[in-house]
């Protein structure tokens, strides 16, 4: 299982990003998310300028995870990987998770749609657990970002954030 995870970690980097990512940043989220602006529980973001981590193969850029940190506590903004299954997704969290914890965070969290299943998934796999749902709050975040949908994965109906947490 160490040979796997070794052979995961050698076969990309990770690091800080810089402002020379931020083209490609920009491009991401508006491919996964539809904007550079982000809303969770009423904070809006400008993801694309927030402080991250991105993962690369070689020079293609294959993962980028953004954060914010307010106080003891460390907001997940976007996490994307983009070549799948191959561990990226949790050696972007992991850097992040270590960074929160050399800056003295008590909590790293995020907020995701009730309809993305795989980013719970993903989440309680790594000891992440269920805080609170925000019923309907959905519909005052596409009052401040128009472009997210009405209907999600599988067809499912965007309608509440559900918040996530690890204490540190």
């Amino acid at each position: 299982m160490n040979e796997v995870r070794e052979a995961i970690a050698t076969a990309f980097e990770v690091r800080p990003l810089t402002s020379e990512d931020r083209t490609w940043v920009q491009r991401v989220l508006r491919q996964y998310w539809a904007s550079t602006t982000q809303v969770a529980r009423g904070r809006v973001f400008q993801a694309d300028e927030l402080p991250g981590f991105g993962a690369w193969r070689g020079s293609e850029p294959v993962g980028v995870i953004t954060y914010d940190i307010h106080g003891a506590e460390c907001e997940i903004v976007t996490h994307n990987a983009m070549a799948g299954h191959g561990g990226i997704g949790s050696c972007l969290l992991a850097e992040l998770r270590t960074l929160a914890r050399e800056r003295a965070c008590s909590r790293l969290w995020l907020v995701t749609t009730n309809d993305n299943v795989p980013a719970m998934r993903f989440y309680q796999r790594r000891g992440f657990d269920f805080v609170a749902i925000h019923r309907d709050a959905i519909a005052q975040a596409r009052r401040l970002k128009p472009e997210i949908p009405d209907t999600g994965m599988d067809g499912v109906p965007i309608r509440h954030e559900i918040e996530m947490e690890q204490k540190l």
